[in-house]
């Protein structure tokens, strides 16, 4: 399961899927460029995976900035990425009636407009150099419906939605696709709700590990080049 020459791009890697994620690529060979908001605990996330990885703070939301910094980590890394895992994004918890049209934008302008211009700063040189691989972290609210999660369902599903016409447009050009589609994850994404004290939601200890989701990364994106991982759905036995 060698990455060894390859190199990775992981947004929201300070904390949680993405910090496991990035660790686990660069555990296997990766050079891992691992983007966030938050500088401490990035650049902590970025000494866990050794020497080869670099911490680029930038909010994914502020369009001219994150452009210019896929501009940099695109040169860096030669002109192209290998491995994208587009993992950044919020967890708003809300009735539609009592979110805001505001809240509404912020989730969509995180959790889809985000992916979409990472997206679009890397595949042209995946696209231009025939391989790459665009992995992409959804939820169990990317195809299940809960109460209280309209803006968050809203923009995992235009993931989904986003992943499906992507994988139809690179099929037959060494881009692969994939979509890991977790349930519940033990994060700290889930700190602001308090599960565990909170009726209607699982408790952290019966949620999968940040860990779990990471190695069906890895395991997505180091099949054999002919292979593609459409979509894994994962979920606690």
């Amino acid at each position: 399961m060698s990455l060894s020459g390859q190199t990775a791009l992981v947004t929201g890697a300070s904390r949680g899927i993405g910090r496991a994620t990035a660790r686990a690529l660069a555990m296997a060979g990766a050079r891992v460029f691992l983007l966030a908001r938050t500088r401490a605990d990035l650049e902590t996330a970025a000494a866990e995976c050794g020497g080869l990885a670099s911490a680029h703070v930038c909010d994914v939301t502020d369009a001219a900035a994150l452009q210019a910094l896929l501009g940099e980590v695109v040169a860096t890394a030669g002109g192209a990425i290998d491995i994208l895992v587009n993992n950044a994004g919020v967890f708003p918890l809300a009735p539609v009636l009592d979110t805001t049209p505001d809240s509404f934008e912020r989730t969509l302008a995180a959790n889809l407009s985000a992916p979409f211009r990472v997206l679009h700063g890397v595949l042209p040189g995946m696209r231009a150099r025939g391989r790459g691989h665009v992995v992409t972290i959804g939820s169990v609210a990317d195809r299940r419906i809960f109460g209280g999660n309209g803006a968050y369902s809203a923009s995992k599903f235009g993931a989904r939605a986003l992943h499906e016409v992507l994988r139809e447009e690179c099929a037959g050009t060494g881009v692969r696709t994939t979509l890991v589609s977790p349930a519940a994850t033990d994060t700290p994404i889930w700190d602001p709700v308090d599960p565990d004290n909170t009726p209607g939601f699982p408790p952290r200890a019966s949620m999968l590990r940040a860990e779990d989701v990471a190695d069906a990364v890895l395991w997505a994106v180091t099949r054999p080049p002919h292979v593609n991982v459409d979509e894994l759905r994962i979920s606690r036995a």
